[in-house]
């Protein structure tokens, strides 16, 4: 592998940054050989995402890691490389996890072995002090990955379970009559079904990448970020038993037509733009409980 930094002679009074000069040709022939391998995989990603609403957040992920890098830029010139040989042991593993997910016709593994394609990309041209420092763009990368099938079914029925309960509980509260047999509330006039789609995924997996976008751009204690971004979790499935509990109400009192079509997708928008000033609200309130001049900075 050709070297990566030209040493110059420059004054001792004189302090410069180091250039990076990357080998342009190992990696041109590195970048046709993963879009030879990656393209029906990328393909197939990037229809699920125009497809699929539940993980149409995807397009945002790879802009806003690319935007993180950018704006590090001139923390990235100053950076020494040194070029790791381990990057190939990464490139490698990459590879064997793409075979495994190609045969086991896994595509979250074909994916996510992507991510290690770029990980040792990174290691071999650039070092593993490199690779630190773009740690955080590189994990939310995850983010634009489906997840798992399997696991997806295991997150969705409970998530709908949760939902049906609260919702029939509080329906009940307000003196709307109702009666749950598994996720379906019957109510006098009709009988509402938490399916699928109903479930919360769309808008949990949807607020816990903005959640942590937001915490990105809005805090440095790293503490506060990861609170961020859990806390998005329960205001998730808050905002979703919301909107079954506003469907049941205006079945019960107003129109049956709210429970589908027009009323039943805005509320959808309503919801959510309604969980996201519900994360505003609650990082407002842990900084006034831990205020910024005495809350510690990691």
């Amino acid at each position: 592998m050709s070297e990566s930094v030209q040493p110059e002679a420059a004054p001792a009074s004189q302090t410069r940054a180091p250039s990076i000069q990357l080998p342009v040709w190992q990696i041109a022939v590195l970048a046709a050989v993963v879009l030879w391998l990656y393209g029906g995989v990328l393909a197939r990603l990037v229809a699920q995402w125009s497809e699929d609403p539940n993980f149409s957040h995807g397009f945002f992920v790879p802009l806003f890691s690319t935007f993180v890098v950018w704006r590090d830029r001139a923390r990235f010139t100053r950076m020494p490389p040194r070029p790791s040989w381990t990057g190939l042991l990464l490139l490698a593993f990459a590879m064997l996890v793409l075979i495994v997910g190609q045969m086991g016709a896994e595509l979250f593994l074909a994916r996510f072995s992507l991510l290690l394609v770029l990980a040792g990309t990174i290691v071999l041209f650039l070092g593993w002090n490199f690779f630190r420092a773009v740690l955080f763009p590189w994990a939310f990368l995850i983010l634009m990955i489906p997840i798992p099938a399997i696991l997806y079914n295991q997150i969705t029925f409970p998530l709908q379970l949760l939902a049906s309960r609260v919702a029939a509980a509080v329906l009940a509260l307000l003196g709307v009559p109702v009666l749950r047999e598994g996720n379906v509330i019957n109510l006098p006039s009709i009988a509402l079904e938490v399916a699928e789609a109903c479930s919360g995924i769309r808008s949990l997996m949807s607020l816990i990448t903005l959640a942590i976008i937001y915490g990105f751009m809005t805090e440095k204690r790293i503490w506060m970020r990861c609170l961020l971004a859990i806390a998005s979790v329960p205001i998730a499935v808050i905002g979703n038993s919301v909107r079954i509990i506003g469907t049941g109400v205006l079945v019960q009192y107003w129109n049956v037509d709210a429970a589908e079509g027009y009323f039943h997708a805005s509320w959808g928008w309503l919801i959510f733009v309604i969980s996201l000033v519900m994360l505003y609200a609650f990082h407002r309130l842990m900084r006034l409980i831990w205020h910024e001049k005495n809350a510690p900075s990691w």
